[in-house]
C-alpha cells in the first residue's frame, strides 16, 4: 500500500514510518523542512516538504503522492505551545482533507489525544463527549481536537485514533525529555489528576493496523490509568530524581477506557506505563 504520512519526520512519524517500510508499504512523508526530509530520506522513505498551513502546496503533495491512505501525525509541540499546536490541528487539518478529499483519497487515520474528556471517576469511553466548554486554556485545546476529529471524518473511511500520554524515546517522557527534566528538577508535582499513556512504539503499531479498519474512533492508551500521586514518584525514582512534592491542583482528570481497543483483539506492547516510563 502507497501511504502518505503527515508529520513523518516528528516522533510518532517515525516510529511509523520504520514500522510501515518493514511491512512492505511505500512511504511519502511530508514535513515542513528540509531537515526533515533528510530525516524521512535517511529512513528509507519519499520525502516531499510542504508547509501543512500552505493548502496549495499541501494538495500538490497528495495529488503528486497518489496515495492509497493518509496518515495524519501532524503536530506543533516543540515549544509547549497549545494554541499552536491546535491551529495545526485546525488549519493543517483542514488542508490535509480537502487535499485528500480532491485526490480521491478513500482513507485517513489521523492522531488525536485521549485526554479530551470532562472530569470524573467513571472510565472515559469513545461514545463520551468531548469536555469543550472546559474553561481557558483546556477549551483551546479541546476545540482544535474536535475540529481535527470532525475534518478526518469527511472521509468515506476516517480513522480517528486519540492516543494517551506517548512515552518512549524522542517524547517529553524520555529520560532527556523535557518532563525528566522537570522532574530532576523538582519541579514535576504528584497531583490527584489521572492520566492515561501509551508507549510510542504501540502507538506506531496501532497506527498501522488502522491503515486497514473501518471508520471510527478508538482510545488508544495502556491498562492502567493512574493519578499523578502514583506515576510521578515511579518515574522520578526511575530517573534518580528527587521526591516529588505532593501537590493539590484541583482537577481530578478522567481515567480512560481501552475496552473497544482490546475487543478488536489489539494487545499493546507495554500494557502498564510502569513497564517503560522514564526508563528510555
Amino acid at each position: 500500500m502507497k501511504i502518505f504520512v503527515a508529520g513523518a519526520s516528528g516522533v510518532l512519524g517515525r516510529a511509523f514510518t520504520r514500522r510501515a517500510l518493514a511491512d512492505g508499504h511505500d512511504i511519502v512523508g511530508m514535513t515542513r523542512s528540509a531537515r526533515g526530509a533528510d530525516v524521512v530520506a535517511a529512513a528509507g522513505a519519499h520525502p516531499v516538504v510542504a508547509d501543512a498551513f500552505d493548502a496549495d502546496a499541501v494538495a500538490v503533495a497528495v495529488a503528486q503522492a497518489r496515495p492509497d491512505a493518509v496518515v495524519h501525525l501532524l503536530t506543533d509541540l516543540a515549544g509547549g505551545d497549545r494554541t499552536a499546536n491546535s491551529r495545526l490541528r485546525e488549519a493543517g487539518t483542514r488542508n490535509l482533507v480537502d487535499a485528500a478529499l480532491a485526490a480521491g483519497v478513500q482513507r485517513m487515520v489521523a492522531e488525536s489525544i485521549s485526554w479530551v474528556y470532562p472530569s470524573g471517576t467513571r472510565p472515559a469511553t469513545e461514545d463520551d463527549a468531548l469536555d469543550v466548554e472546559a474553561p481557558e486554556p483546556r477549551r483551546t485545546t479541546i476545540r482544535g481536537v474536535a475540529a481535527l476529529e470532525g475534518a478526518v471524518r469527511e472521509l468515506p473511511v476516517g480513522v480517528v485514533l486519540r492516543f494517551g500520554q506517548l512515552y518512549g524515546p524522542g517524547t517529553w517522557f524520555a529520560r532527556n525529555g523535557s518532563t525528566a527534566d522537570a522532574a530532576r528538577d523538582g519541579a514535576l508535582p504528584a497531583t490527584e489528576t489521572v492520566a492515561s499513556f501509551v508507549h510510542v512504539e504501540d502507538a506506531a503499531a496501532v497506527a498501522l493496523q488502522a491503515v486497514a479498519w473501518p471508520a471510527g474512533t478508538w482510545n488508544v492508551v495502556d491498562d492502567e490509568p493512574a493519578p499523578g500521586t502514583a506515576w510521578v514518584p515511579v518515574f522520578a525514582r526511575v530517573l534518580g530524581a528527587p521526591e516529588p512534592a505532593a501537590v493539590t491542583s484541583g482537577d481530578i482528570g478522567r481515567p480512560v477506557s481501552n475496552a473497544r481497543l482490546r475487543a478488536a483483539g489489539v494487545r499493546l506492547l507495554h500494557p502498564s506505563w510502569r513497564d517503560g516510563l522514564g526508563r528510555e
